[in-house]
């Protein structure tokens, strides 16, 4: 059985050696301020805070580098940090340590238009990265919502609305540069679309959560923009009905860019929140992306389609900003749930199935909210078998928030039944890790094996993925 690192392995004095080390080098980039450290352990869920005993502000890859050997040599954890807006509680401090903070490291290093790729720093947030490509022609697809960083979204394999057209992360990290628990830098893969040399470090540290190494560069698939987007909605009688006409679209292979579902809560929600008019109905957000005809006739197909399954007009569209309007439901979801509830707390939760069992899933978690009675949202990525829910409740409801437990219990168990998963992107952190070994069996012990042979000493983002 591997060992993985645990409270008892940490000492305070290792801890504390390493950041007199560390404060000597940094200077006032390293912080021991609660409020510095109490923001670098939000967790955006209603998993507790757990600080860590210092903050540092990196520049450099050989910022991160010098840092993590000083926490290796004195046993001290360490945990990255991008902007925060993982679900799963992966910038917890569980054992404290030192956070790096990558937010500085936020420059996109190189562009090759023609190869349709890019080099840059962790800290680049998605919606940076596209403004850079803005003249270029080009664009970077992987949408998670939030305008997460680039290095926590390889870290999270993060994915989103365009995943069934464009993929996830996987996908679409070419090669990475990371530091390593001991201190030392490495770089795996190259700009090659495609290599078979050696094993695939690059997918091993893509989805690590932090617990191997540290990323401090990515290479990154890039797309041209598209020459015609159009987008539309559709509203059904039913969320069987609604994921029944998702099932047909993607078996038909119309290669929709996205395919959005919100059930009723949700609608009513935005109606309330947006100040929309919308069917209070569960409805589909679509968009597709090709060349003029392209579009039109993918448009034309759905319209075939969901005429199965509902008497409702699919409403569609070229214009950006009628586009915009369209999806303002989608966009606003977050906060629009939070407002059925105001001062109360939501847990965000995502499972994945394949797309055949899709409507039994979510119709029977939406049968499993009635009868828990929750108050709870249901958002999904359908298109690739994905959706979310979002129960809330009053922090100090005892009773509320232990049926809100059971619930997120029965959702993982039943995407698991039904050959899923019980996350399609928000990862394991420190929310999901009792589902992994159900999910995964025996080849969870040998993740602990490869976890404790790139780091014997357990101290990167310890307390995450494996109990």
């Amino acid at each position: 059985m591997s060992k993985l690192a645990s409270a008892q392995d940490f000492s305070k004095q290792g801890v504390a050696d390493a950041i007199a080390v560390l404060k000597q080098q940094f200077g006032d980039r390293l912080s021991e301020s609660e409020a510095v450290r109490s923001h670098h352990s939000h967790t955006t869920t209603r998993i507790p805070q757990q600080l860590p005993d210092a903050v540092i502000f990196a520049s450099s890859t050989q910022d991160i580098s010098d840092i993590v050997s000083a926490c290796h040599k004195y046993g001290c954890p360490v945990i990255a940090f991008g902007i925060g807006s993982s679900l799963e509680g992966h910038v917890n401090a569980p054992f404290g340590g030192i956070c790096i903070d990558t937010s500085e490291m936020n420059n996109v290093l190189n562009v090759n238009t023609e190869d349709l790729d890019a080099v840059v720093q962790p800290g680049v947030t998605r919606e940076a990265l596209n403004e850079y490509l803005r003249d270029t022609g080009l664009f970077f697809p992987i949408d998670p919502g939030a305008n997460a960083s680039l290095g926590g979204m390889a870290a999270t394999r993060a994915s989103g609305t365009n995943a069934v057209r464009y993929g996830t992360m996987k996908d679409n990290v070419l090669a990475l540069e990371a530091v390593m628990a001991d201190g030392r830098i490495i770089r795996t893969g190259s700009r090659a679309k495609k290599t078979a040399a050696g094993y695939d470090l690059t997918r091993l540290l893509v989805g690590s959560e932090g617990t191997l190494g540290i990323i401090t560069e990515l290479t990154l698939k890039l797309y041209g923009v598209p020459e015609m987007i159009a987008g539309g909605i559709c509203s059904f009688p039913s969320i069987e009905a609604a994921c029944n006409a998702v099932i047909t679209t993607i078996q038909y292979g119309i290669p929709v860019s996205r395919i959005e579902l919100l059930d009723e809560v949700q609608v009513r929600a935005c109606n309330r929140y947006s100040g929309l008019e919308l069917p209070e109905s569960p409805l589909l957000l679509l968009e597709f992306h090709g060349t003029e005809a392209g579009v039109a006739e993918q448009a034309e197909l759905f319209t075939s389609i969901a005429g199965d399954f509902t008497d409702a007009e699919f409403v569609w569209t070229t214009d950006a900003a009628e586009r915009k309007k369209l999806w303002k439901a989608r966009h606003d979801a977050y906060f629009a749930t939070m407002n059925l509830m105001p001062g109360g707390s939501g847990v965000s939760t995502d499972v994945c199935v394949p797309i055949s069992r899709l409507a039994e899933c979510v119709n029977e978690t939406h049968q499993d909210i009635q009868d828990a009675g929750l108050l709870s949202t249901i958002v999904g990525h359908v298109g690739d078998g994905n959706f979310h829910c979002m129960p809330l409740a009053m922090p100090d409801d005892k009773d509320m928030n232990a049926r809100i437990s059971k619930f997120v219990e029965r959702l993982s168990e039943r995407a698991i039944r039904m050959g899923g998963t019980c996350t399609g992107e928000h990862g394991i952190g420190q929310g999901k890790q009792q589902y992994l070994l159900e999910e995964m069996g025996e080849s969870v012990e040998f993740m602990k094996m490869i976890k404790t042979t790139f780091d014997p000493k357990g101290i990167m983002n310890p307390g995450k993925i494996f109990f």
